[in-house]
């Protein structure tokens, strides 16, 4: 199992704001689409499979990987080959832009058009060379600006989440800022593969963003970089008594990383932690399904894979034995840059009461995906949905806080945060 995420950046001034679109004042709804720029692994997201699938119109019955290439006879594509005959026939190239593919060129672009039918933004289709970017994205094999990025409900380029310690969050990218144009370019009507595209270039190179916040358009230059992100901080609050637990990514190593925050914070003598999942995109499902193991008795549901009858559901349960004390008051802080694994955790310490949840609802990206191979290509389809221990679909919204506290772009510049402030307050009050 794996998870996403984006790339850095550097400066940052005020630009004219000129006249606002009526596009970008409406009401921001993050947790359509998570695509990103740095990955980090699909988490709680995407399975991997050794799969092999055809052509949309190979007239192969079965292939040996046991996925069917048999064609539908009840689908009727004389509509396509008719078009399909137009263009070979009668297209004219006319400009510099235009194109005429070849034969598997016009194969790749049929199974994308098929696969985006679905207004699935899970479920996409990147033939050989963007598949091949795509694996590597998941190995993490090359360098960026290390800022998540996605669709909005309103299909707005957003900056989902700059992580930890990256040249973005030195910047002041914030999760919600709406991304305008990449080096002077319009991305209204981009998707985020394309994006993407724009974002990357070679390590030192520089990338440029206009972006739209709280009314006001701003200029940011990014320096693209390969990027080391840190994945935990902890540490004691002598004055407080609260223990703070940051997590900034659920990679490989972070649940073994957390086991020694866990004992750290357990040899303290506190009995007030907070966990800070604020701005983590996620990671690996079995990291986020460990560390619910430190406050889920053994066999607890931490969540299930809803696949609504196309398979049995799969639960994953605690391993572990709750060994945090019952006397231990517990704040999980969430943003709309928490997503995927965050949620899963969150999810089950809201649901099970064992934590209270404060900040603003999270991103919402509650899906599974599968990998297939499609020769040389990759379809990555979503297959089922998470669903916390009390049955809600992360998908449906995100997470909502029982406190809801906002942490606005002013507070960042002035390095307040309201939302730990609050979080200690409660640890301190319990209201």
């Amino acid at each position: 199992m794996n998870n996403l995420d984006d790339d850095g950046i550097q400066g940052g001034e005020d630009v004219d704001a000129g006249t606002t679109h009526p596009r970008y004042t409406s009401k921001l709804y993050l947790g359509i689409l998570f695509a990103i720029v740095l990955a980090i692994g699909f988490a709680g997201g995407l399975r991997v499979g050794a799969a092999t699938t055809s052509d949309i119109i190979s007239s192969i019955p079965l292939l040996g990987d046991g996925l069917s290439a048999k064609p539908d006879q009840n689908v009727n594509f004389t509509d396509f080959w008719k078009v399909y005959n137009v263009l070979n026939d009668r297209f004219v190239e006319t400009h510099a832009s235009t194109t005429i593919p070849d034969v598997k060129a016009k194969q790749w672009g049929a199974i994308q058009g098929l696969t985006s039918s679905y207004k699935d933004p899970y479920t996409v289709f990147f033939p050989p060379e963007e598949a091949k970017t795509f694996q590597d994205d998941i190995a993490g094999n090359f360098g960026g600006i290390d800022v998540e990025i996605g669709l909005s409900k309103e299909s707005i380029l957003t900056v989902i989440a700059p992580l930890k310690g990256t040249p973005g969050e030195r910047a002041g990218m914030l999760a919600g800022d709406l991304i305008l144009t990449i080096d002077g370019k319009s991305t209204e009507g981009i998707g985020t593969d394309e994006a993407v595209k724009r974002i990357r270039g070679p390590k030192g190179t520089t990338v440029t963003f206009t972006l739209y916040r709280e009314g006001k358009n701003v200029g940011v230059s990014v320096v693209r970089d390969t990027i080391q992100v840190p994945t935990i901080d902890n540490s004691l609050d002598s004055k407080t008594g609260v223990y703070t637990i940051a997590l900034y990514q659920f990679t490989a190593n972070s649940a073994n990383l957390f086991d020694k925050a866990i004992a750290d914070f357990k040899n303290s003598g506190s009995k007030k932690l907070i966990l800070d999942l604020r701005g983590n995109p996620g990671g690996y499902l079995d990291a986020a399904v460990a560390m619910a193991g430190h406050f889920l008795p053994k066999g607890a549901v931490v969540v299930t894979e809803d696949y609504k009858g196309k398979e049995d559901n799969k639960i994953h349960r605690s391993e572990g034995a709750g060994s945090i004390p019952e006397d231990v008051k517990m704040v999980v802080l969430i943003n709309q840059g928490s997503a995927s694994a965050s949620e899963i955790l969150a999810g089950a310490l809201q649901d099970t009461k064992k934590a209270t949840l404060i900040g603003n609802r999270s991103f919402g990206k509650g899906s599974v995906q599968e990998l297939i191979d499609v020769n040389g290509g990759s379809l990555k389809i979503t297959i089922a949905r998470w669903l916390t221990p009390a049955g809600r679909s992360i998908s449906d919204g995100g997470l909502t806080p029982d406190i809801k506290v906002d942490r606005t772009s002013e507070d960042f510049e002035a390095k307040r945060d309201p939302q730990m402030e609050r979080a200690i307050l409660f640890l301190a009050s319990g209201k």
